[in-house]
């Protein structure tokens, strides 16, 4: 079994061994073969891997998280611990294919993102005081406070994909917060609905997102320091 806290950048262990073996034989390069030491070739490599998987712009950035990891592993012949490295929620990750795209047409305008962002913070474990601003922030700035005509981006450069049952292209960013499917779907919150349509779901996807990419401690007391795009008082920055 191969642990996913094992397997990061600057790390060195037979896990990470293992996993260089697995990426050589899906044909991604590592020139240096597997020395069992994660540096610059190894992620370029497992970035590779994402992308063949089917994650595209940020979240192929070369760093396993646990979705992505474990399909390797039924490839390669291994399984996978994601105990101590998986973020906060993804016990309710999906995959693209459970993924949904009904919009329920939840409420609109900042005081309804204030309530959803509250829901959101009890169902993550993060503090209201810090994670509630920051939500509003990301919400005003991605989608207008998910404005009906704005919780879908069919012009940047993540809509691409074939078209799904909303009839836009599947990797179109979504929802109040603007997440795309793949990373909601790797970043899902146990209990909460499978369209990122859903303003809660969504908030809570985001949570876990920026908790494992940007380091967003438990309490959210960094959320806007770690985020641009969630502090007011800094220009708007994607994330």
């Amino acid at each position: 079994m191969v642990a996913l806290s094992n397997v990061r950048f600057g790390k060195t262990n037979e896990d990470v061994r293992i996993v260089q073996k697995a990426l050589i034989a899906r044909g991604h390069s590592i020139p240096d073969g597997a020395t069992g030491t994660f540096g610059v070739q190894t992620k370029a490599a497992y970035r590779a891997e994402q992308l063949a998987q089917g994650f595209e712009g940020t979240d192929a950035d070369g760093i396993p998280g646990c979705t992505s990891l474990t399909d390797l592993g039924r490839h390669a012949g291994f399984t996978v611990d994601c105990t101590g490295a998986t973020a906060p929620g993804t016990d309710g990750r999906l995959t693209l294919r459970q993924v949904t795209y009904r919009d329920p047409d939840d409420d609109f305008g900042e005081p309804a993102m204030r309530r959803y962002a509250r829901t959101a913070c009890e169902l993550t474990g993060m503090d209201p005081r810090f994670g509630v601003p920051a939500l509003v922030t990301i919400t005003r700035r991605e989608s207008a406070y998910n404005a009906p005509k704005q919780r879908v981006n069919t012009r940047d450069s993540n809509a691409r994909g074939p078209i799904v049952s909303d009839g836009h292209r599947q990797n179109c960013s979504r929802g109040a917060t603007q997440c795309i499917p793949s990373t909601f779907a790797a970043y899902h919150q146990a209990h909460t609905a499978t369209t990122p349509y859903d303003v809660v779901a969504d908030m809570c996807a985001t949570i876990n997102y920026v908790r494992d990419r940007y380091h967003v401690n438990r309490s959210g007391s960094n959320f806007a320091a770690r985020v641009q795009q969630a502090d007011p008082h800094r220009p708007p920055h994607g994330y």
